[in-house]
């Protein structure tokens, strides 16, 4: 037994240095110098911790920002940007910008298609519910969150005094100030920190190349290296005339950065030290073996088979009306791109070693811990295993209805702001006032609605989800309503007669399926054309039972996560008490560092780490929208017009990749060298790892970045942005 545990330990380090590398993972920033700067020093870094991440100096971490939308008084990050000049330019990604972009053009003017460049600052655009956050600090409050918080204090008591712990951190750091506070969880609530931001609402579009250019290889090269995408766009931040952020005013001014990124066009080599600071959005680098599986086998393909189907319909009618691809091109790509995520990840949990790896790891943790430790963690992988197993069935009902039943419509989900109007008709005259209030924003709300949608579409889209939810969910797991209400009410030999009944009923008769029905009834509101519209008596009719039936299932499956993953961190962090831990990102600020590299995916096949313009050209083919090349970047091709922006062998550099961990979020992040200068924007992951956001592989996981060279040439030769290009610091 003495040697047989020797062996458990001894394998269990192999297994470990397997899944924890030097410059893995999306560290703090405010923790650097504690945890990473030793090794990124080693790699090459040439910068002190204060030069990248100060709370008393300007620092690199000022001249980075999450792109939000602000949505009722929320806002939800979703891309990053860095600030390139003193006048609060921003470089981030075409794909980032997709949605402002698509808002902002028409049929006369699409510059998705064609482009835009604004000549000077009066022509910059608007773009309306875009804003950018700045971080001002980064503070760990976990011994405040916790001290009311004892061994054996139970778990709905625990969230309580957390939650109220939250609020009052939150309410102190935005006191007296025009900043915002959030405190995020991380290593499942194991630790807490507070992030103290400022968000500027004034945003504008000064710059984007066609889609020709900027989204290059359309989904076909998604996710797929080699690329030769120049996937950038270029906005600017204004502000108030004494420098707060400011809701658009035609008296805004540029905004003046504390710190802007220097750039440089020296080019990149392998092994080249390099950094990416930004807001990775979720990572889930700790499930067991149990939970990748899940993630392979149940998780994925449900999303996987529902999004085919909405893109399927979409792409079929936005192939035939430029009217329609400009109206739905943003959530389609949104879509289309998590759909070949979802696809990438479950080929590779399927194809590469990544869950054995994992499975070796489970097994050595369990064995550390029936090794004296089961009071104290127990049967900690087995309960893992029993929950994902029994969380089955659940999460995939829970899908087809969340996504295929209450989003089957687009316009479900908007009932619920109309419902409001119940109570206030119920007694006209005592509601007078709020009933009109109420109305007014209901009657603006009905515009957004009705702005670009299309019934025929809609309704196609939900005919194939009722359709896939009869056909996939056994029929004794249904919800009530599809197995007693509606084939009683509905009548048809098939369910699709019967849903093709229960659809004539919605789309002829609702009032949220017609711009006219809608603005008939907020003329002269009635609670009975409220309580009696078809599609509220639907979801009336399935909300209930979805509340009581599919959620606590879902529920009581994730209060054993909670529980099992504050174990498990507690265990591994014990199990490794040498070991610096990085946490899953969760859309707050990170930094990673790494180096450039090419990588050899399979037997025979090596990439290189650049790609080159010759790459457009050879891709070239006017036959697939996807790869049509633009005649003036064609015609700068042939005379070989590319400035100071060729390399050594006097072509063009388009993209590079390196082993710097990210995920979605980061896209829109600057990658910079050792000096701290920005050589590219990160844009994607690579397909031969699309697990990465489940474990990590130096060998195999990449990103893509767009090369700074190429943005500037774009900027310069092609666009003939000139005016942009004084703004920007230049290094040679």
């Amino acid at each position: 037994m003495k040697y047989l545990k020797f062996f458990v330990v001894g394998l269990f380090m192999f297994v470990s240095a397997q899944l924890s590398r030097a410059d893995e993972g999306m560290w703090l920033p405010n923790l650097i110098a504690k945890l990473n700067y030793a090794d990124m020093q080693r790699l090459g870094c040439k910068l002190t911790p204060e030069e990248i991440y100060s709370i008393n100096h300007s620092s690199i971490k000022d001249a980075i920002l999450q792109l939000m939308n602000e949505n009722n008084g929320e806002y939800i990050g979703f891309c990053t940007g860095e600030i390139v000049s003193g006048q609060g330019l921003i470089f981030t990604n075409h794909h980032c910008a997709y949605d402002a972009v698509a808002k902002l053009s028409t049929l006369e003017h699409d510059y998705l298609a064609n482009g835009f460049w604004a000549k000077n600052l009066s022509e910059e655009l608007p773009a309306e519910g875009l804003c950018v956050s700045r971080i001002v600090r980064i503070e760990d409050v976990t011994a405040r969150v916790f001290q009311n918080i004892k061994n054996d204090t139970k778990e709905e008591e625990r969230r309580k005094l957390i939650r109220k712990a939250i609020e009052e951190i939150e309410k102190e750091a935005k006191e007296g100030t025009h900043y915002h506070a959030k405190v995020k969880g991380v290593f499942a609530g194991n630790e807490y920190y507070l992030f103290v931001y400022e968000i500027f609402k004034d945003v504008r579009l000064v710059g984007v190349p066609p889609s020709s250019i900027g989204k290059f290889g359309g989904d076909t090269d998604n996710w797929m290296w080699p690329r030769h995408t120049g996937d950038f766009a270029v906005f600017r931040v204004y502000t108030a005339p004494d420098g707060k952020p400011a809701t658009y005013s035609k008296d805004n001014v540029p905004y003046k950065p504390l710190y802007h990124l220097p750039i440089s066009i020296k080019g990149v080599k392998p092994n080249d030290f390099t950094f990416i600071m930004g807001y990775p959005g979720q990572t889930e680098r700790y499930l067991t073996a149990a939970g990748m599986e899940y993630k392979r086998d149940v998780y994925n393909p449900t999303l996987i088979k529902l999004v085919g189907i909405k893109l399927n319909i979409w792409k079929k009618y936005m192939d035939t009306s430029k009217e329609i691809q400009l109206a739905l091109a943003s959530d389609y790509a949104a879509l289309a791109n998590g759909y070949k995520l979802w696809q990438g990840e479950v080929l590779t949990l399927a194809k590469t070693d990544a869950i054995d790896k994992r499975r070796q790891y489970d097994t050595q943790l369990q064995a550390w811990i029936d090794a004296g430790r089961k009071d104290k963690y127990g049967n900690i992988i087995q309960d893992y295993n029993e929950t994902y197993k029994a969380l089955a069935d659940p999460i995939r009902h829970l899908i087809y209805f969340s996504f295929g039943i209450l989003q089957g419509s687009s316009q479900i989900m908007s009932i619920q702001e109309f419902l409001a109007l119940e109570p206030l008709l119920k007694n006209k005259k005592e509601n007078e006032k709020q009933l009109e209030e109420t109305i007014k924003q209901l009657k603006k709300k009905s515009e957004t609605m009705f702005k670009e949608y299309y019934p025929q579409i809609d309704r196609e889209c939900f005919k194939a989800m009722l359709l896939a939810y009869l056909n996939d969910i056994p029929k004794d797991q249904q919800l009530s309503f599809f197995t007693n209400d509606f084939p009683k009410k509905y009548k048809g030999k098939t369910s699709e007669e019967k849903v093709d009944n229960l659809l004539n009923t919605i789309y002829t008769k609702s009032i949220f399926t017609d711009k006219q029905r809608m603005q008939k009834f907020l003329d002269n509101p009635s609670i009975d054309v409220l309580q009696n519209d078809p599609l509220v008596l639907l979801q009336k009719s399935l909300l209930g039972e979805y509340q009581f039936k599919l959620i606590p299932a879902y529920q009581q499956a994730n209060a054993k996560f909670q529980v099992l993953d504050r174990k498990y961190f507690e265990a591994i962090r014990e199990y490794e008490p040498n070991k610096a831990f990085y946490p899953d990102a969760n859309s707050t600020f990170r930094l990673t560092y790494g180096t450039i590299q090419p990588y050899k995916p399979r037997d025979a096949v090596y990439y290189n780490y650049i790609t080159y313009l010759d790459g457009v050209i050879e891709k070239w083919d006017d036959s697939n929208p996807e790869f049509k090349v633009h005649p003036r970047l064609i015609e700068l091709y042939n005379k070989k017009d590319f400035g100071r922006y060729a390399d050594e062998t006097g072509k063009l550099p388009v993209a590079f990749i390196s082993d710097n961990d990210i995920t979605g979020g980061n896209s829109g992040s600057p990658i910079m060298n050792a000096n701290g200068e920005l050589i590219g924007i990160a844009f994607d992951g690579n397909w031969d790892w699309l697990c990465s956001n489940f474990i990590y592989s130096k060998e195999l996981q990449r990103t893509i970045n767009v090369d700074i060279r190429y943005v500037l040439w774009v900027i310069e030769k092609f666009a003939g942005s000139y005016h942009i290009m004084n703004e920007l610091t230049i290094r040679s």
